[in-house]
């Protein structure tokens, strides 16, 4: 059950975007039916510049949603206690309408990787995200949104399927859940199941936020396809044809359209954030 200390979700139940400097004037200018951003939060602990400028203006007109991708809420090793100081200190100011991050590790000793890497679903893998995310949570004063990974393999070890896995750690630590639409169509390429069983199995009533993207095509050294989570290119009918199947279930959420590398020009963006918005019409 979410803490009531805690500052829950309040995100438009809109098409939002992830935010780009290189589209800051045609946000401003023209945004269509976007109606909230979202920041990745580790560029923007800085004191000032212009990317906190660009921010602030931003959010007078839209709502805001803060993605942590530097946490390693999976990670061995205690969080590192910096690092959320720098996060509480963003959230203090801006006041996001949401915080999320990722069901992933990324940190070795004193090691990052560029990478949100998996975890094995067990119960001591539970147990300790578990007590991280509490950490967050209390620490920020806010509910945290933890995302769903994209999966390239799955491990022996684990005794819990991810469905379950989410399930329970929002049971344990009164989380809310961020569901990657596009994460769900990549893992379930990549490892031969069913996207649409495991949206079937998924504990829908805990999602505050939806996202799709672009995912880059290859193959195995098998000759079996191979999906890569680029967020390079336009979201592919079959994640839309996934995401009206989400929102038939759970109704109007808010529904990020993330675009993070080989950037498109604002109109291409805009495109798919008016796509976004005719998926949430009938919802």
């Amino acid at each position: 059950m979410l803490d009531a200390r805690r500052t829950p979700n309040t995100l438009p139940n809109a098409p939002g975007v992830g935010f780009k400097p290189a589209h800051f004037q045609g946000l401003t200018d023209d945004p269509g039916p976007v109606r909230w951003i979202e920041i990745h939060a580790e560029n923007y602990m800085g004191d000032g510049g212009r990317q906190i400028a660009q921010l602030r203006a931003l959010s007078e007109q839209f709502a805001t949603s803060v993605h942590g991708v530097g946490l390693s809420i999976g990670g061995a090793q205690d969080l590192d206690t910096d690092h959320l100081a720098r996060l509480k200190r963003l959230c203090d100011w801006l006041k996001p309408d949401s915080f999320s991050e990722h069901l992933a590790w990324s940190t070795h000793g004193a090691e990052y990787m560029n990478d949100l890497l998996p975890l094995p679903y067990t119960d001591a893998t539970l147990a300790h995200v578990a007590a991280h995310i509490d950490q967050v949570q209390d620490t920020l004063g806010r509910q945290m949104l933890l995302e769903n990974p994209s999966s390239y393999l799955a491990f022996d070890d684990s005794t819990w399927s991810e469905t379950e896995f989410l399930a329970e750690l929002v049971r344990r630590t009164g989380c809310g859940l961020l569901l990657d639409v596009n994460n769900v169509f990549i893992s379930a390429t990549n490892l031969g199941t069913s996207a649409e069983a495991y949206i079937d199995a998924y504990p829908l009533e805990a999602v505050g936020e939806l996202h799709v993207g672009g995912h880059a095509e290859d193959t195995d050294d098998h000759g079996a396809p191979l999906l890569i989570d680029s967020h390079g290119a336009p979201v592919v009918g079959a994640v839309w044809t996934l995401l009206d199947r989400v929102l038939a279930r759970t109704g109007p959420k808010p529904v990020l359209v993330e675009w993070d590398n080989d950037v498109p020009d604002w109109p291409t963006l805009r495109a798919e954030a008016v796509r976004a918005a005719a998926a949430l019409a009938p919802a």
